[in-house]
């Protein structure tokens, strides 16, 4: 069931303006929503990875400038090219597609900041997870910060205290920290990012010892040594690609993929909690998504509805 939460600041009149300007009978509340989770269930049909990733590019675009879509903009010194993005994140061709649906119900109206949003949403309800009442207004920021990629992401080799450091400054708490690393219930992952524990931990020559030796011997076959850093696995292997709560569970058998996911052992009330009841998970989740979704927006006559979600006006 999805959760009630009041709209952002200002943003009210916003959507009053909106309805009119896309038409009466709810044109807005039932066509563009209806759009937004067509274009990614068309995706879905050869691209099982697509929500994952559309999430992902929520949650790297709302830790930068706020959420404000920047993460979308092109360009030499644009965050698509920063370390935690390049060659890693992905969706932006079906960002594309639903700007382009999206405009053929109400043009100019709908920000790409707001895309990311509703698409983050579609992609969890979509996977078997929790839905919510998305909070729209937001408005498109006109310039990319690579530097504050590079700056305020978690990294997934980051240490449980410098999570929640980045986390307190983008105004999130310790039980967001927990809900929303959940999200790596599904997807993939580069073997880059997670190599070092199967060969040469802390530069040890062996593997982190906390890594449960069956489930090091399937990662280092999906990840040999010598192959490809690019070579992708799932988060979760039993159920890859549903939004479950089987990532906390897995966690507690050290089945946890990147250093960042099993620091969270640290916290094993939250994480023992989210294991036994997936209810609870999906609550904290929806908050927690809703809390992030509203960092630093932009609304009211700051930045723009960009045409093009690549490129500002």
């Amino acid at each position: 069931m999805a959760s009630q939460f009041s709209l952002l600041p200002a943003v009210a009149a916003v959507l009053a303006a909106t309805v009119l300007l896309c038409g009466t009978n709810g044109q807005l509340s039932s066509s563009f929503y209806s759009v937004v989770r067509t274009v990614i269930q068309r995706s879905l049909v050869t691209d099982s990875r697509i929500t994952a990733s559309l999430i992902r590019l929520h949650f790297h675009d709302c830790f930068v400038n706020g959420c404000d879509g920047s993460i979308l903009l092109d360009g030499n010194e644009s965050e698509k090219g920063a370390a935690p993005n390049a060659n890693s994140a992905r969706g932006f061709d079906v960002v594309d597609n639903i700007k382009f649906e999206v405009d053929r119900v109400c043009k100019g109206v709908v920000s790409c900041a707001d895309i990311l949003a509703l698409a983050a949403e579609a992609s969890v309800s979509l996977s078997g997870g929790p839905s919510w009442n998305v909070l729209l207004g937001r408005r498109d920021g006109r310039t990319s910060n690579k530097e504050g990629a590079e700056t305020n992401l978690p990294s997934p080799f980051a240490t449980l205290n410098d999570i929640v450091q980045k986390f307190a400054r983008a105004g999130l708490n310790i039980n967001d920290v927990v809900a929303l690393s959940g999200a790596h219930t599904f997807g993939r992952v580069q073997c880059r990012f997670f190599t070092n524990r199967l060969y040469n931990f802390n530069n040890t020559g062996n593997p982190d010892p906390s890594l449960d030796p069956p489930y090091l011997v399937i990662l280092r076959n999906t990840c040999p040594q010598n192959g490809s850093a690019s070579n992708v696995a799932n988060f979760d292997p039993t159920t890859p690609n549903l939004f479950d709560n089987n990532y906390f569970s897995r966690l507690l058998k050290n089945q946890g993929l990147l250093p960042s996911d099993q620091v969270l052992l640290s916290m094993p009330d939250v994480v023992n909690h989210f294991a036994q009841n997936q209810t609870a998970f999906f609550e904290s989740f929806t908050v927690a998504m809703i809390n992030m979704g509203n960092i630093n927006p932009l609304t009211g006559s700051s930045g723009e509805i960009r045409s093009n979600c690549r490129n500002p006006n």
